[in-house]
């Protein structure tokens, strides 16, 4: 499953991310393979906003669509 697949609410973990320009960009915003986050919003047609501890991040579907998680 990937982090465009998530619902709102879920909590899962980031389990891989494939790309290493896409991890270089996820750490940036302080996402890394390992982390516990919650999906906080799904924009329709935009990005999924997930939370972790008190920050929240917009990811692009299409950024998304590149990182896998688990339940």
């Amino acid at each position: 499953m990937t982090l465009a697949d998530v619902n709102c609410g879920e909590e899962f973990k980031i389990t891989d991310i494939k790309d290493d320009k896409i991890r270089a960009q996820a750490l940036r915003f302080g996402i890394s393979e390992g982390a516990n986050v919650s999906c906080a919003e799904k924009v329709p047609g935009g990005p999924v906003i997930i939370k972790r501890n008190l920050q929240e991040i917009a990811v692009g579907r299409r950024l998304a669509k590149n990182i896998t998680v688990e339940q």
